[in-house]
């Protein structure tokens, strides 16, 4: 493999390690701050894997307008990106919300803790 193969291949790898991180945590991790650490890791792996499925070497943003029509990528990525993130950060401010009204009634932030006092 050539240097520029494997720098071609890093982001991929970086999302599987980001994804993989989340997924982890999610499943194995007692503290709901832990969990939601999780699954935003998981949303950044996400949003990670689209931005690096939108590059293409040589080509330019939409927004240069100067730019040959051709040698533009397309924006659906990006579009779907930013999406992401919004919804993402709606997304863990509503479950952080949760966590507090959790902590209010049960006392505790940890899922055996809260399973227990259910009744």
């Amino acid at each position: 493999m050539t240097l520029e193969s494997i720098l071609m291949t890093l982001p991929y790898i970086t999302v599987v390690v980001l994804f993989s991180l989340g997924l982890f945590t999610v499943l194995f991790k007692k503290n709901l701050i832990k969990i939601i650490m999780g699954i935003a890791l998981m949303q950044n792996g996400a949003n990670l894997f689209l931005v690096s499925l939108a590059y293409r070497r040589g080509e330019y943003a939409p927004i240069f307008t100067s730019a040959e029509s051709t040698d533009m990528v397309m924006p659906t990525a990006h579009a779907l990106t930013l999406t992401s993130i919004v919804i993402g950060v709606a997304t863990t401010a509503l479950l952080l919300s949760f966590v507090i009204m959790i902590k209010r009634h049960y006392g505790s932030i940890n899922t055996d803790d809260v399973r227990r006092c259910k009744e």
